[in-house]
């Protein structure tokens, strides 16, 4: 049995929700793989080759993927699927946007934002908007899942020397192409990359208490607090 992990694309280096969904995958026996797919990312490939418990970097490197569109991504996976028992990708736009497509590819249901691994077919995953923890057993040969990535541990970004090996890119599926992008700009952190949060609630029973809890996590986190309908994030 081998697991087939999606990297989140990248420009070089590896993205923490990769390697919490890597923490995942090690929860499963087998192999574990992982595909990178990009553009001249020959330096995300080396960097994933370098993932504690990783056996095999399977790069997908062409033009097509300089923008990786859910669709072309998709094809590429489907047809890489048989062999694996497993493919997971992380609960990111990234994985949200590819996976179910992969899943409907496959003729096979989507287990989401998985936060445990029971066994090799069995897991559980958040419902109720997270007032109630589901677990759920799949039949489908192929078992394909995305990972709530604060609910693992990272894998080490060193102490790996996994192959690399090239595989060729999909051909494109011709329902959509990339036209350009605007990306909105905040120094506030992404939850999938803070290293501490914070959640007041209703504990804090209004925003005029905040303040009192900004110094203090700022001073416990090393680092700025930010702010936002009652959460407080620290970013060190």
């Amino acid at each position: 049995m081998s697991v087939l992990i999606i990297a989140e694309p990248t420009k070089g280096g590896v993205k923490p929700a990769t390697l919490t969904t890597v923490g995942a995958a090690a929860k499963l026996e087998g192999d574990l793989h992982v595909l990178v797919i990009g553009a001249d990312c020959a330096g995300t490939a080396e960097a994933a080759a370098r993932i504690a418990g990783v056996s095999r970097i399977l790069v997908a490197d062409a033009p097509q993927y300089q923008h990786p569109l859910a669709e072309n991504v998709a094809t590429l996976i489907g047809g890489l699927a048989t062999g694996y028992s497993h493919l997971l990708a992380p609960a990111t736009t990234f994985g949200k946007n590819v996976m179910p497509r992969v899943a409907a590819l496959l003729d096979v249901a989507q287990l989401s934002e998985i936060v445990a691994v029971d066994s090799a077919d069995t897991f559980q995953r958040p419902i109720y908007a997270g007032n109630a923890i589901a677990t759920v057993q799949s039949p489908d040969p192929i078992k394909v899942i995305t990972v709530r990535g604060t609910a693992f541990e990272a894998a080490a970004v060193e102490g790996g020397s996994a192959a690399i090996e090239p595989v060729p890119a999909a051909p494109e599926a011709g329902v959509s192409r990339f036209v350009g992008e605007e990306l909105s700009k905040s120094e506030r952190p992404e939850l999938t990359s803070a290293r501490v949060i914070v959640s007041g609630g209703r504990g804090m029973q209004s925003g005029e208490n905040l303040p009192c809890w900004t110094s203090w996590l700022i001073g416990w986190g090393g680092g700025r607090c930010f702010a936002r309908r009652g959460r407080c994030r620290v970013r060190a």
